[in-house]
């Protein structure tokens, strides 16, 4: 069946969180909606703000331009714009596109007739980014504690909080949301080439089923979750790598400000080892 006519049957009015009918449409086979104008607007001002923030900078160089938070003796309050006021702009907006963006999901949920754990799943990487970005500097008190715009800049600001806090890789959380990051990775490859190798079979042979699909797990692993249970099993994983990814980060500097290594001395002091 070809796509557009498939979509047909969704295209339905209503469902929409603000606007009503005003801005239920579609441009091809694209839901606007008032959060997908909104998100456009924010990503479209966004993107402009970075090439002006290029424009005044040293370079043109993809990898080495760089969109700075303020200095920290700027505190939580507003900094000029070229130092760290380009950067607090930016800010907004990519929280306004992405949150705009994750409310125009709701409403195309909602004409589907479906839940939503398509935006949530999508929430917790916007909730990631936000903890770095607003929750943590808030908690420290500054905006310059938040990554920088830029490639070598924000890999630069990655490792020197690696070295900040020594041995990043034993704080507990980041372990945990490591585990879920390989492990969503892992289980929706396997997915993704299971469901490949059954609808695209040699020359000669029949497409397969999901009757097929489970009989090659069973047979190679002892289990099956299922066509239903590995997309819900996908959608915990996901979810988790952005909470945890959150939590990690979120815990060194307001919480912890020492080693991570020295996290673990309550390990090591365990009565069963004396």
């Amino acid at each position: 069946m070809a796509m557009l006519n498939f979509e047909r049957k969704y295209r339905v009015r209503g469902g929409t969180l603000i606007g009503g009918d005003l801005f239920d449409y579609w441009i091809g086979p694209f839901y606007v909606g008032f959060f997908g104008l909104l998100s456009a607007f924010f990503a479209v001002a966004g993107t402009l703000l970075l090439v002006y923030g290029a424009a005044i900078g040293p370079t043109w160089n993809l990898w080495q331009i760089n969109i700075a938070p303020p200095d920290l003796s700027y505190g939580l309050g507003p900094a000029p714009l070229h130092e760290g006021g380009l950067w607090q702009l930016v800010t907004i907006c990519a929280l306004g596109a992405f949150t705009s963006w994750a409310l125009r999901e709701v409403e195309i949920c909602r004409k589907l007739g479906m839940g939503i754990h398509v935006p949530v799943a999508f929430g917790s990487a916007i909730l990631a980014y936000a903890t770095l970005q607003v929750v943590r500097p808030v908690l420290l008190g500054a905006w310059g504690h938040a990554f920088p715009y830029g490639i070598y800049s924000h890999l630069d600001w990655v490792s020197n909080i690696a070295y900040q806090y020594l041995h990043f890789h034993y704080n507990p959380a980041h372990m945990v949301a490591v585990t879920f990051f390989f492990t969503t990775v892992l289980a929706l490859a396997l997915h993704g080439s299971l469901v490949l190798s059954a609808l695209n079979p040699p020359k000669g042979e029949v497409v397969k089923g999901a009757e097929h699909e489970n009989t090659f797990f069973r047979d190679n692993i002892g289990y099956s979750i299922g066509t239903l249970g590995i997309h819900r099993f996908g959608l915990l994983l996901a979810v988790n790598a952005g909470v945890w990814s959150a939590i990690c980060i979120v815990v060194s500097g307001p919480f912890w400000t020492r080693s991570w290594t020295d996290w673990w001395a309550w390990w090591l002091n365990l009565p069963i080892w004396s």
